[in-house]
């Protein structure tokens, strides 16, 4: 590897934004870890000849021996410390950063299995990420900065997160595949980043072209998995293509997942609409005959088939001026809910009791340029433009609503009801910023943010066989082939534009002070209708048609001090503001007068649009490594103001989810992560965190719109306690291959499903996983043998509706409303990873 200097290195860090010196594919270690950036007020310096190294090849910690093997590493190489970060827009590793990051690097996510958000949610402490199964992103909550109850369907709405593909705003939960690390902001982040930074910002960090070495990397798992019936099967590979040397470079990752269900839809109606989806009265599903008769069985309906590929391409004229070209795309298929029905009509641990396969297909492209260009040993020039589109298409079991609506829709004795929707989201991103490179005491950034994002949603119920049966009992008067009970159309636009500035001085060589400031506006727009077309004709679809207009603008700023006592220990202090931009429920307008006698789906005035909502926030940390690096740590407290807060209501008429704004909440907590070097091979990393979100003053009719909550109730969402701790030791058995043993075992606390268990919330129960793996290195092969979930622990991770709906009855009919997600039960398999 090539040698160059400490100044070059810093440099090459602050040109690229987003790591340093990206190791080729073939090195077993971190993809991106350099040396520790020097610390302020170390009184040496490091040499000008300084080389950057694989962690295999860096020099030993300080107090061990200075002899190693080149597969011996040591802890504190692989350390997730010692990664460096660029979320200030400045490269600096995590050990030395002033203010509240976690980093996971790339051999974390590879050695414990880390495939996407929801596994690596364990090890970001203070973030909870619920595992609602491969039909949602699921919903990320930083320090208990939430209002939003848990899903079954894993929606990722109304997030308070914001979430980076390296430069670009886009949340996908996309996988992690040739990532480069995982940056986490905790608290506000309203200066540097937009786009709904209320709680913090998550940054995937993929690996960049390299221009001087050809490299791919191949890995295969194959695993089986408790209550599945088939095994599972993931295979990846990474290309690094050096076209022109020093100037062009392609590279590429393309894999794909193969994970078997493990929840049965074994009451899925065989002819809607003619099969009778209760046929032995409201608590049975009938004699075996009857369930013959009605009913097919699907098993493991709740699998995830994922295609995803990332592609870039590197144009580079010399050291002053490059681009990188992006195009990614991901696409996840599953046919049913990692949920079950809580045992109604006495379905099992593993069934899903609807009455229909619930399908999701959700694909996502993201197009970027990047330009990075030095200007005269003043600035660095950035430019990010991005083109982001979504495309969810959803099929659920429709029936629970309307019978939960009471229109009378049971009266049908083969009644059901399922519903689809086609939501496309277009988004469009540009951003420029000067990062300072001079010499002297003040560093600063500044740049302009630009954000359209546009949806589309088309939203329609049937109801097989009832237009005919209506139409003879007196209920409508069309008969309609298409057995459409409802539509709706809703389009929005939001426009958010921003100017941003952050400026640091050093005041000594222990103490610097940053502030930094931002402007806002945006402006929302809505346009849509609804319609009933069971009273229309055949084939009309004819929709109200209404829309209108809101915006704001503010501004949110950021103070930040820290201090290095020592070499060993640093401190800091963040105030810091977060908002989080307003906008249109995507909810047709109500149309008035309204017919009531009707069924009705659409939004009143006072329930069209919502304002924006803000936080500030206190926080004092400590970054400190003891006893010669053996123990290296972080540790800090908070206290975060949420005002105006946003929260999930639903309209009068239709009982339609939307967001309103109401009340004010408080966050408390701390966050600790540390590493402990026991031995020179052994070492255990622990984090933990501790929430304690709650409202400061009650809000009528907060929880869904109907429940009053008070000043005290607990926020949901989020843990109030959780944790993880890792053992791993690594044994070399000659200069070429070493044996690794993993164990880590995680504490997820337990999660309110409302605020306050308030209408009938549930308290979903606090439980612990374990996981651990061997894995064999030699030369350019690796192989693993893993287990996760070793003691198969059955936990609940999310509820949808009310516990009130468990086996409750309308006119007879045993709704199937409630849901519970399920974590993913034991797995058992093998690993091969090759690189060249």
């Amino acid at each position: 590897m090539a040698v160059i200097s400490s100044q070059k290195l810093r440099l090459f860090c602050a040109t690229a934004l987003v790591g340093c010196a990206v190791a080729p594919a073939s090195d077993r270690a971190l993809a991106a870890v350099v040396q520790p950036l020097p610390q302020t007020g170390m009184k040496k310096k490091p040499s000008a000849d300084a080389k950057v190294q694989p962690p295999e090849k860096r020099p030993q910690i300080v107090g061990a021996s200075a002899k190693t093997t080149s597969n011996a590493k040591s802890i504190e190489a692989a350390a997730d410390e010692s990664i460096v970060v660029t979320s200030s827009r400045r490269a600096t590793s995590v050990q030395n950063a002033p203010t509240n990051i976690t980093a996971i690097s790339a051999e974390t996510i590879k050695n414990e299995r880390l495939d996407d958000i929801k596994s690596l949610g364990a090890l970001l402490p203070g973030v909870t990420v619920v595992n609602s199964g491969p039909n949602g992103a699921g919903t990320i909550v930083m320090r208990g900065i939430s209002t939003s109850g848990t899903s079954t369907n894993g929606v990722f709405t109304n997030n308070a997160v914001g979430v980076y593909l390296g430069e670009v705003p886009m949340y996908l939960d996309f996988m992690l595949l040739d990532i480069n690390r995982v940056e986490s902001l905790q608290g506000p982040q309203g200066t540097l980043f937009g786009l709904g930074t209320l709680g913090g910002t998550i940054r995937y960090m993929p690996n960049r072209p390299n221009t001087d070495k050809y490299s791919i990397s191949v890995h295969g798992r194959v695993f089986g998995q408790y209550h599945s019936t088939a095994p599972g099967g993931d295979e990846d590979v990474t290309i690094n293509l050096p076209i022109w040397k020093d100037h062009v470079a392609f590279r590429s990752v393309t894999g794909y997942y193969d994970d078997p269900g493990y929840i049965d839809y074994n009451y899925v109606l065989k002819q809607p609409g003619v099969s009778n989806p209760q046929p032995a009265g409201p608590n049975s599903f009938g004699t075996s005959a009857q369930r013959s008769e009605n009913f097919s069985r699907h098993s493991g309906v709740n699998f995830n088939h994922t295609l995803t590929t990332r592609n870039q391409l590197l144009l580079r004229y010399n050291d002053d001026l490059k681009m990188y070209l992006t195009y990614a795309h991901q696409q996840t298929k599953t046919d049913g809910r990692s949920a079950t029905g809580a045992g109604v009509m006495s379905t099992g641990n593993w069934d899903g009791p609807w009455r229909y396969l619930e399908p999701v297909d959700r694909t996502g492209d993201l197009f970027s340029a990047e330009v990075h260009a030095n200007l005269f040993h003043i600035a660095q020039f950035v430019s990010t433009t991005a083109f982001t589109h979504q495309v969810i298409d959803t099929k659920y079991d429709n029936t629970d609503l309307l019978l939960d609506l009471d229109y009378g829709y049971q009266a049908f004795p083969q009644f059901s009801s399922w519903n689809k929707t086609h939501d496309d989201y277009r988004q469009f991103n540009q951003e420029l910023r000067l990062v300072s490179t001079h010499k002297g005491p003040f560093s600063w950034v500044v740049g302009g943010f630009y954000n359209k994002f546009n949806t589309n949603s088309v939203y329609r119920e049937h109801v097989p066989g009832f237009s005919e049966w209506g139409v003879a009992n007196g209920f409508g008067n069309v008969y309609r082939p298409d057995e459409l009970e409802y539509a709706s159309r809703v389009e929005t636009q939001t426009a958010e534009r921003a100017l941003y500035s952050e400026g640091t001085l050093h005041l000594m060589k222990d103490l610097q002070i940053t502030g930094g400031i931002r402007y806002f506006d945006y402006d929302a727009s809505d346009s849509g209708g609804s319609g009933l077309p069971l009273y229309q004709t055949y084939p009309t679809i004819k929709l109200s048609n209404a829309g209108g207009g809101t915006g704001s603008n503010g501004i949110v700023w950021k103070a930040n001090a820290s201090y290095r006592f020592n070499p060993q220990l640093m401190t800091y202090f963040t105030y810091s503001t977060g908002y989080r931009v307003g906008g249109y429920n995507r909810v047709a307008p109500c149309i008035l007068p309204l017919n009531t006698s009707v069924q009705n789906i659409c939004a009143l005035s006072n329930e069209i649009s919502y304002k924006p909502d803000r936080t500030r926030n206190i926080e004092l940390g400590f970054r400190g490594n003891l006893f010669h690096n053996r123990f290296i740590f972080s540790i800090d407290g908070y206290h975060i103001d949420w005002l105006n807060v946003q929260v999930p209501s639903q309209t009068v008429y239709g009982a339609v989810g939307i967001t309103t704004n109401g009340g004010r909440a408080v966050s408390n907590g701390f966050e600790f992560s540390g590493s402990l070097r026991i031995t020179r091979h052994f070492n255990l990393t622990a984090n933990y965190a501790y929430v304690d979100a709650h409202l400061t003053e009650g809000v009528a009719n907060l929880v869904n719109g109907v429940a009053n909550a008070y000043a005290g109730d607990r926020l949901p969402g989020s843990m109030k306690n959780s944790g993880a701790i890792t053992a791993t030791y690594i044994l070399p058995i000659d200069d070429k291959s070493t044996l690794r043993f993993n164990w880590m075992a995680a504490y997820s606390g337990s999660i309110y499903s409302t605020v306050g268990l308030r209408d009938y919330g549930t308290r979903i129960p606090s439980y612990v996983t374990h996981r651990a793996s061997i894995s064999y290195r030699i030369g350019k092969w690796s192989t693993s043998f893993f287990v996760n979930n070793i003691f198969n622990q059955r936990a609940i991770t999310a509820v949808s509706h009310q516990s009130n709906t468990l086996n409750a009855q309308v006119t007879g009919v045993t709704e199937r409303y409630y849901a519970e997600s399920i974590l993913p039960p034991r797995v058992i398999g093998a690993e091969v990873t090759a690189n060249f």
